[in-house]
């Protein structure tokens, strides 16, 4: 289950009072563009995908506009816009409007279990907007940590003194980042990422790290993830009529589900529970 956007990522980010850039769905107004371009200088128009899709930059499917002409040219052009995610073509089902934040810096964080330390582990670069495999391992810091103590400054503070990260960028972000484990933790996670962080100038030259993009897995087992309230069609990852028949079974048998990988495929193998899930995974990977 897996969420993706600032549509909903914010309403995340809320609970934990993270900054975060002002973002609107597609019912915005023509006056409300208007006043949002004004505010802000410029928005940015991103579609609106089901579940975890990435790779939306690279493809094109990010717009900028500066007026309400460009605004709404790109709303035409992205709304329904279609993206190739590895063997499955996804369609968009509206879009999003976000403020730009001005920034020198660009910040990665995310927070994930780590099959080699056995335990959650932050990671975080001050090299951020870009994907984390392009970087050079030297510029990234991966800090594990106990889960009973949590997230704490100290983590945050050693791992950016280490990637001799900006004596200014450090304080606002160990003043932060903490919270996010919070959200991590009491809902369900098993990924939280943040990228970018934009280190917004505000008054006196002090920055705020403010996100401008969120990925987050949730660990359907887990029911912690439902007192988030999220809608289910959030985590449907489209509307084919299989997909759709399958899903149905949530409500007469556990928490069975299905993905549809590849519908050219020629296998089919509907499994329910984590230990079928593996034995089908071993047996035709």
């Amino acid at each position: 289950m897996q969420l993706t956007g600032m549509l909903w990522g914010r309403k995340l980010l809320d609970l934990v009072e993270y900054p975060h850039s002002e973002v609107r769905g597609p019912e915005l107004s023509v006056d409300e563009i208007k006043d949002m371009i004004k505010r802000h200088g410029e928005v940015f128009i991103k579609p609106m995908f089901k579940g975890g899709v990435g790779k939306k930059g690279k493809s094109g499917l990010i717009g900028r506009a500066k007026n309400i002409i460009e605004a709404l040219k790109e709303k035409e052009r992205l709304y329904f816009a279609e993206h190739k995610d590895g063997f499955a073509t996804v369609k968009a089902d509206g879009v999003t409007f976000e403020g730009a934040v001005p920034a020198k810096y660009e910040v990665y964080f995310s927070i994930s279990e780590s099959t080699v330390f056995r335990a959650p582990t932050m990671t975080i670069t001050h090299h951020g907007g870009v994907d984390i495999e392009e970087l050079e391992p030297e510029k990234i810091a991966n800090v594990p940590f106990d889960p009973l103590t949590g997230l704490k400054a100290f983590h945050v503070s050693n791992a950016l003194a280490s990637l001799g990260a900006p004596q200014e960028i450090i304080s606002p972000l160990v003043q932060n980042l903490p919270k996010l484990w919070d959200l991590y933790n009491n809902y369900g996670m098993i990924m939280l990422e943040i990228n970018p962080i934009r280190m917004m100038p505000g008054k006196g030259g002090r920055l705020t790290p403010v996100a401008c993009d969120l990925k987050a897995a949730f660990d359907q087992d887990d029911p912690a993830w439902k007192r988030l309230g999220l809608p289910a069609h959030l985590f449907a990852s489209d509307y084919s009529e299989f997909e759709q028949e399958i899903n149905q079974l949530r409500t007469y048998q556990g928490q069975s589900d299905v993905f549809v990988m590849n519908d050219k495929g020629t296998i089919t193998s509907p499994t329910f529970g984590g230990g079928a899930n593996a034995m089908v995974t071993e047996l035709l990977g």
